[in-house]
């Protein structure tokens, strides 16, 4: 590895100009490649002069990643760009870890350098007010890198201990039932009337900022540009503002220039009856000391707080503040949890009938909701911690019911209102041995009873085409984009008995060899072959304006 390069992993911040740090505006400078997502690299063009520029569209983050340590390889000043703080959610793990795969040591690989920016918690923070004047964490509720039943532990444990929380990457349009989630989670251990503020694209042209509740937070828009910030016990709202005490009331007077407490008496532990050492000195002095000791372990977590804040929420009353606490049973109640299934009347048959429309409306009632997606499914999402009982009346209707998540999806067309039968046996007996199955991502699998694919197929991961002699099967497609394509035509006329194990190959490699979170046409071009069919480079059509204007 050559000594000349450098690499310069960036956070310039929310993204306006006074918020870019004087180093990383000189780092961009002098940088001879920037490195970025689409979007970032907008961000900062005003800084930009003559360096190549590297652009990547979302989730291509381990390829802008093995591009900057390659360009850096070859003698380069490459600047990875991220929005926020690179070290927070940003590329500055990821640089690393490409490097320690190619073996690199700071004594004789690459140079590096990892430029700090203003991260969301910190920028979102300053438009709410002072919502993260104590303990705060972040979490990441993006479950296509982490296992979902850690991100919940995670917030768990946080909302058991009181944390202000910074959620990221709350929602997005595949992921919509997280934030439901973790709002149940945090109602076991927090008021409905827990401040919450909603700040999107902070310090962007489209910045907005929301003020809200615990209770009422999903009824506002929440988008992957949305950070929400959650309150803890003692935040509360005014003019305005979110405020988080730090706890200076427990021990000054906050309305007074004159302090009860001089300078030397501040930092003594009668001082401090909440402190560890006013505890310690307590059970030692007392004269029945194991009698103390059981009293200490005994005092939980909630009565502690309690008692601490009881002080701070009678003057806090006076000025017209914070929430008060309610009581520890309406706090702790339980909510059930949120199920979520795909309904459809069949694999070909797209037509509900009205006493099954009627059911879908009778199980979401007034708290659940139905939602209808392009694959001619009902998504419902009900709060039930009885879901058997709700797939087993789903059924009853004769309704096919589907997992969400990171599953083999089968979906077709209605083959010409039920009238072009002649693929509908393949379509069930694909949904019947692949359907609901985990995958490394969802992998959708397509089918069209005709040539005309007027359904779409052809764009899914495994799309497959009838026509009189066979099946056409192309895989790879690319739904949504800028670079969104249909799939490669990788083999035409496969017969009828045959389609089945030929996609069940597919499938196969994909679930046993596919990276966590990686989509399918990401997979096909990274293993270059798939069940001996070899991927082919997709080249964008050039379009030419016509000089006749027609």
């Amino acid at each position: 590895m050559s000594r000349n390069g450098k690499l310069l992993v960036i956070g310039f911040g929310p993204g306006s100009f006074e918020h870019i740090t004087d180093r990383a505006r000189a780092a961009i400078q002098e940088s001879d490649v920037i490195i970025g997502y689409n979007t970032y690299v907008d961000l900062i063009s005003g800084l930009l002069t003559d360096q190549a520029i590297v652009r990547t569209g979302m989730t291509e983050e381990v390829s802008r990643a093995r591009e900057a340590v390659r360009q850096a390889e070859l003698g380069k000043k490459v600047a990875v760009i991220s929005s926020g703080d690179a070290g927070v959610y940003g590329m500055a793990g990821l640089v690393y870890e490409v490097l320690i795969e190619k073996g690199w040591t700071e004594a004789t690989g690459v140079e590096i350098e990892i430029i700090p920016g203003i991260s969301a918690i910190n920028s979102c923070s300053s438009l709410l007010g002072a919502p993260v004047m104590h303990d705060a964490c972040t979490i990441s509720l993006s479950d296509h890198l982490t296992p979902w039943a850690v991100i919940a532990k995670r917030v768990e444990a946080a909302a058991s201990a009181d944390f202000v929380i910074a959620l990221y990457n709350p929602r997005s349009g595949r992921r919509t039932r997280q934030i439901v989630e973790t709002q149940r989670i945090l109602l076991k251990y927090r008021s409905a009337e827990t401040p919450v503020g909603l700040v999107k694209s902070a310090y962007r042209d489209r910045e907005h900022v929301v003020i809200t509740t615990l209770g009422d937070m999903l009824d506002h828009d929440i988008g992957m540009l949305t950070t929400v910030i959650i309150g803890n016990s003692s935040t509360f709202f005014y003019d305005g503002k979110i405020i988080t005490p730090r706890g200076y009331q427990r021990k000054y007077t906050l309305n007074s220039d004159v302090q009860t407490l001089k300078p030397h008496e501040r930092l003594r532990t009668e001082a401090e009856p909440w402190s560890l050492n006013a505890q310690e000195e307590w059970v030692e002095n007392e004269e029945e000391e194991e009698v103390e000791k059981e009293k200490v372990s005994s005092l939980g977590a909630a009565e502690l707080a309690n008692e601490a804040l009881q002080l701070f929420q009678s003057k806090a009353l006076v000025s017209g503040g914070p929430n008060v606490l309610p009581q520890a049973a309406e706090v702790h109640s339980k909510t059930p949890s949120i199920f979520e299934v795909g309904v459809s009347p069949g694999i070909a048959n797209k037509k509900f009938t009205a006493k099954q429309m009627g059911l879908l409306a009778e199980l979401a009632g007034d708290d659940g909701e139905l939602e209808y997606t392009p694959q001619h499914q009902v998504l419902l999402r009900v709060p039930t911690d009885d879901a058997e009982t709700i797939v087993t009346r789903l059924k009853e209707h004769q309704l096919l019911v589907f997992a969400i998540g990171d599953i083999v999806q089968v979906k077709a067309c209605d083959f010409c209102n039920l009238e072009k039968d002649e693929a509908i046996p393949v379509a069930e007996e694909l949904h019947m041995r692949f359907g609901g199955i985990e995958a490394p991502k969802e992998l959708k699998i397509g089918l069209n009873g005709c040539g005309m694919a007027c359904y779409g197929a052809v764009m899914e991961d495994i799309g497959i085409v009838y026509r009189k002699g066979g099946y056409d099967l192309f895989l790879g497609g690319k739904q949504i984009g800028r670079n969104a394509h249909a799939g490669q035509n990788v083999v035409e006329g496969i017969p009828a008995d045959r389609i089945v194990e030929t996609v069940e190959q597919v499938v196969k490699e994909f679930t046993e060899k596919g990276h966590p979170g990686e989509r399918f046409h990401k997979f096909f071009k990274r293993v270059g072959q798939v069940a001996g069919f070899t991927h082919t480079e997709y080249i964008a059509p050039v379009i030419v304006d016509a000089v006749c204007g027609d």
